[in-house]
């Protein structure tokens, strides 16, 4: 199993960076433009084992997975969400995501994720795999929340 972590500052308001991760599908696809479609299957009232059907597009090729919500957490100075999903019967992956209030115009986002290969064939290949893919991710989210936000000084 590969896990990477990584945290940023991020010049907006915590409900806005929030609502990129707890909004709809529009605002979800601002940071993850590869996610086609985002359906609710299961909504539990406390959030945790809620269940979404999720369509994700590489190139021609879309895959098809539940997203399980294992931890939901939205209060004014902290939220959290993490999910985990199967990806093609070859990895268990969880992503974790933490956004703390600094103040009303700053929120540090933290950012974990795990994959877990199911195949053997796989497993080299997390070997080599760099946390590339996480710095890119923390620097849209930080880029689409700051050019979005126009209520203060940034």
């Amino acid at each position: 199993m590969k896990k990477w972590t990584k945290t940023i500052v991020i010049h907006a308001p915590i409900d806005q960076v929030w609502n990129y991760f707890d909004g709809s599908l529009e605002n979800m696809q601002k940071m993850m433009p590869q996610v086609v479609d985002h359906q609710p299957i299961k909504i539990t009232e406390e959030g945790v084992g809620s269940i979404y059907r999720q369509k994700y597009q590489e190139g021609k090729r879309i895959e098809e997975y539940e997203v399980e919500t294992i931890k939901y957490k939205n209060e004014d100075q902290e939220k959290e969400l993490k999910i985990q999903f199967n990806l093609a019967n070859m990895f268990d992956i969880s992503a974790h995501y933490t956004l703390e209030k600094i103040d009303s115009e700053t929120t540090k986002f933290t950012y974990s994720t795990t994959n877990n290969p199911l195949k053997w064939y796989v497993k080299p290949f997390l070997l080599f795999a760099s946390d590339k893919v996480v710095v890119k991710f923390l620097d849209r989210v930080k880029h689409i929340a700051e050019t979005e936000y126009t209520g203060g000084n940034k």
